[in-house]
């Protein structure tokens, strides 16, 4: 069993499973046994998840399950995607309107992805929706060079993105650098998100990175209010 899928199970037995009503983990020999893996890929697990902050592991304690960091809906420091963030929020998710065009990437695009300006970007743009109103605008850019397989349509490029850059660009992401900003409803924006001008938005400045520390996307994203509770994690070590 993979990682992910071990981390996965096990936040989900916590949520809503076997451990939903526990305060702490059994045991890592009892907790393996029960989930029919090895020591070792628990304890990876175990330790993505403390990291993560979803448990506290103390000699003499145990492992104890935080609770009050799973019934968060919504983290900004983890990566998650927009139909998922949108879902446990409380609200439906749909994709309202999605568009793809090649471009010459300009001066701000060409600064974060470390081309030059003119070079070609694809240039994709969504509109999430929560109970059928907008709530998410996505610019996502991603260097002409990058793309392996050009033989990708419009219903590619309406799944995650992420899941496009595996599939075509054979990358995934590492990390990424988000800047975080209020912002205001511009005419264009506006019209997007049917609210009037100057109406208060939540403005992120993504930029993702492969294990080289090669920029590879480039996101600008918009929220609007009353949807999406970001709540941010920092752990104190």
């Amino acid at each position: 069993m993979q990682l992910q899928s071990v981390r996965s199970r096990l936040l989900r037995e916590m949520k809503e499973g076997a451990y939903r009503y526990s305060g702490k983990l059994p045991p890592e020999g009892v907790l393996a046994e029960r989930l029919n893996i090895s020591r070792t890929q628990l304890r990876d697990s175990l330790a993505q998840l403390e990291r993560e902050g979803f448990i506290s592991r103390h000699q003499g304690v145990g492992t104890v399950i935080n609770r009050h960091v799973l019934a968060v809906p919504v983290r900004m420091d983890m990566e998650i995607e927009f139909f998922e963030m949108i879902s446990q929020s409380g609200h439906e998710p749909s994709l309202l309107s999605s568009s793809y065009e090649t471009i010459p990437a300009n001066e701000v695009v060409a600064s974060h992805l470390a081309i030059t300006p003119g070079d070609a970007v694809l240039r994709v743009e969504r509109l999430i929706g929560a109970d059928g109103k907008p709530a998410i605008f996505c610019e996502d850019y991603i260097p002409g060079m990058l793309i392996k397989k050009k033989e990708y349509t419009q219903e590619d490029l309406k799944k995650p993105i992420f899941s496009f850059l595996k599939q075509f660009c054979g990358l995934e992401a590492h990390m990424d650098l988000t800047e975080v900003r209020p912002d205001v409803a511009t005419a264009a924006l506006a019209e997007i998100f049917q609210v009037p001008v100057g109406t208060p938005l939540l403005y992120l400045d993504e930029l993702d990175y492969d294990k080289e520390g090669m920029p590879m996307l480039y996101s600008p994203q918009y929220y609007i209010g009353g949807v999406i509770q970001h709540t941010l994690l920092r752990m104190k070590f």
